[in-house]
């Protein structure tokens, strides 16, 4: 049963989804983007009944993983190790439920993109081209477009890349940018001879005008208008190999030194990874006409699945091409773009460690907040209020509520239905309605909006409990109290089946406390999900109510990152005019040891000492109130300079200074000695 008319051919459904790339762990853009909607969808189509499988891992080549290997001092197989271990266990206990989760370091992947090389190169859908290419000669590598970088030659910009100028968005090639540099070294590169191997896409031109633009109008918008845009531009060749000693390597004999780039490597990881997981059976999963293709992405990635990779398909010419290639937005993160560099990010494995058992509060957040249509925000205090407003307030209230009086007034056993009235069977024909609107909703692959229905369940669910008042009625008529949450009863085993695909730990808690059977989604909608007689659980919780100081304290992790970043990015004072050794000289610098501390009235900087500097113990006054309190300093060894003219400060006459450190965001710090020394000791 579906309830759109078009997927009815379809027999079996192959769900990709972004590989995230192994030099780092993933975040809630990969999560809202990509990974909860392709669960979310992978989920459906099996309480549908459907064959599925939904199929992820690691992209673990490319010049990006060489770069950090270097910078550690480790091999780039280590980086890939570290960081597909953390993401696979991420989305374990996050509960995204791959059929399997590999990576494209796996023997499987290398013979198989090898192969598919082969028999392209084979039948001649390759062009060979020499061209010249930057080199870098210190540390003797070809470097991709992306790690050049020089100076705009349309605006100016000093840092722009040999892909693309961030300041004014001008598309670059490296050869545009002055005075190029190199990423990994700072030297210069120099233009060097080198032989790749090219796909043709402009020879596919004409098939991408008919298959996508005449065939695949239903396209979310912002898909199709990208497509749209490269088609309306002419397609260019595009590099399959490159200069590189990381990688997939080019199979023949005149290519040393050369591997597959990571573009065309990559997406021929969905297929090995099914050939890992379905070794004898997997081509009916990717050539069978009767099985659906979807490609969950970020929309950074929109025309290499909707564009390149099925030019890839078209060229072996066996294989099936995407039906759909739902796409997101990006997912900003407190009013700023998520940055991996800066930090500036919330990560799975963090989140996972901090908020422990609320796997399904995230992924309702951040399906609530999915950016479908255009670029959204994710706010900690929007992850507060929905949790505590929606799931606490709505879903967890009337399942809580529901279940509380059946236990009180019915000893835990679902009531007998008595006679309906109107709003009993208005309520009934309500719940009847639902599995066809949320289905219906992810079949056109609009999550939030499904979720939105799931909630307007539990939302009618809490109104027909409201209005009916069963702790009122009990008193004067119990069969009305038995019929009313007999009704609200069923209202939860709806919910443990429609809510499954979104939170299916939640779901699951709820169908345990039911005591309730597996349900099918189209056996959902009815009112006699629970036999009456049936014996349901002592309720639990299914959500908790998130603090004000917990999310405080993501707050200011955020914060620490941004300080963090500020600094990095700070310039260093340059250094003042030359000194003769004489003047430096004529300065006695002493330590000496805080005796005594208080702040000076009427001050917010001045801190009133008594310094003990082994010569005598004498008054300063020292600006650092704001990054010390009295009492922290009391027995701190100090430098202080002793020969500086007594000054008077805010009445107190001040013989000498504190010798401090100033960070490059202007916060002060003691410069002190390493280890206990007597008072006056000269600082030389």
């Amino acid at each position: 049963m579906k309830y759109l008319e078009t997927d009815k051919k379809y027999k079996r459904y192959t769900i990709t989804t972004a590989l995230p790339y192994a030099n780092g762990p993933v975040h809630i853009g990969h999560l809202a983007g990509v990974y909860v909607p392709a669960d979310i969808y992978a989920r459906y189509l099996r309480s549908m009944g459907e064959e599925v499988i939904l199929i992820g891992g690691s992209d673990e080549h490319g010049v990006p993983i060489t770069i950090k290997a270097r910078k550690e001092g480790v091999s780039p197989q280590d980086i890939v190790d570290r960081y597909h271990n953390t993401i696979k266990q991420s989305f374990e206990e996050f509960g995204i439920s791959f059929d399997i989760y590999s990576r494209t370091t796996s023997k499987t992947h290398y013979e198989t993109a090898s192969d598919y090389f082969k028999r392209l190169y084979e039948e001649g859908k390759f062009v060979e081209k020499t061209s010249k290419q930057y080199y870098d000669p210190e540390a003797k590598t070809f470097l991709a477009d992306r790690y050049i970088t020089g100076t705009c030659p349309h605006c100016g910009n000093e840092k722009a890349y040999g892909d693309q100028c961030e300041a004014c968005g001008t598309s670059l090639a490296a050869t545009d940018l002055i005075n190029p540099k190199s990423a990994l070294s700072g030297a210069e590169p120099e233009l060097r001879e080198t032989k790749h191997w090219y796909l043709p896409l402009e020879e596919y031109e004409q098939f991408m005008r008919e298959w996508i633009l005449e065939g695949h109008k239903e396209w979310k918008t912002n898909v199709y208008g990208q497509c749209k845009s490269w088609i309306d531009q002419g397609l260019q060749p595009r590099a399959v190999t490159r200069d590189l000693d990381w990688g997939v390597k080019v199979p023949l004999p005149d290519a040393e030194g050369k591997v597959l780039y990571v573009w065309f490597d990559a997406p021929i990881g969905y297929i090995s990874f099914t050939k890992e997981l379905i070794p004898s059976d997997w081509e009916k999963w990717w050539k069978d006409q009767d099985t659906k293709l979807v490609h969950f992405i970020g929309k950074d990635n929109i025309v290499f699945h909707c564009i390149i990779f099925p030019a890839m398909l078209k060229a072996e010419g066996s294989y099936i091409l995407p039906d759909n290639v739902p796409a997101n937005e990006f997912l900003n993160l407190e009013g700023d773009k998520i940055s991996t560099s800066r930090n500036w990010a919330v990560w799975l494995h963090e989140y996972l460690k901090d908020f422990p058992g609320k796997q399904d509060v995230l992924k309702y957040v951040l399906c609530a907040n999915a950016p479908e249509t255009k670029d959204n925000d994710f706010t900690w205090k929007d992850f507060q209020t929905r949790n505590n407003s929606e799931l606490v307030a709505i879903y967890g209230n009337f399942v809580n509520r529901t279940m509380v009086l059946t236990h009180k007034y019915f000893e835990g056993r679902v009531p007998q239905r008595g006679e309906l009235n109107d709003l009993d069977i208005q309520t009934i024909e309500q719940i009847r309605q639902f599995p066809e609107r949320i289905g219906r909703s992810i079949e056109q692959y609009r999550f939030r909006e499904a979720l939105n229905e799931m909630m307007n369940l539990a939302r009618v669910g809490n109104k027909y409990l409201t209005e009916n008042e069963p702790w009122k009625t009990i008193k004067t008529d119990a069969s009305r109290t038995a019929t009313v949450l007999n009704i609200s009863l069923q209202i939860c085993a709806n919910l443990a089946v429609l809510s499954a695909p979104f939170m299916p730990i939640v779901a699951a808690k709820l169908s345990d406390m039911l005591n309730m059977k597996q349900f099918a989604w189209f056996e959902a909608g009815v009112c006699d999900m629970l036999a009456e007689g049936a014996a349901i659980k002592q309720p639990t919780l299914l959500f908790e109510q998130i603090d004000d100081k917990q999310i405080e304290l993501q707050i200011q992790k955020l914060q620490a990152a941004k300080k963090e970043n500020e600094l990095n990015q700070a310039s260093v004072a340059p250094q003042s005019e030359d000194i003769s050794y004489d003047d430096f000289s004529k300065m006695d610098i002493r330590v000496g040891t805080i005796l005594e501390a208080e702040k000076v009235a009427k001050t917010k900087k001045l801190l009133k000492l008594t310094v003990d500097t082994g010569i005598d113990k004498r008054t300063i006054v020292s600006g650092i109130a704001e990054y010390y309190k009295p009492e922290e300093i009391i027995g701190r060894q100090v430098s202080v300079l002793v020969n500086l003219a007594p000054k008077n400060l805010k009445g107190i006459e001040s013989r000498g200074m504190i010798l401090m450190a100033e960070n490059l965001d202007g916060s002060l710090s003691f410069v002190s000695p390493d280890k206990l020394l007597k008072n006056g000791s000269v600082v030389k």
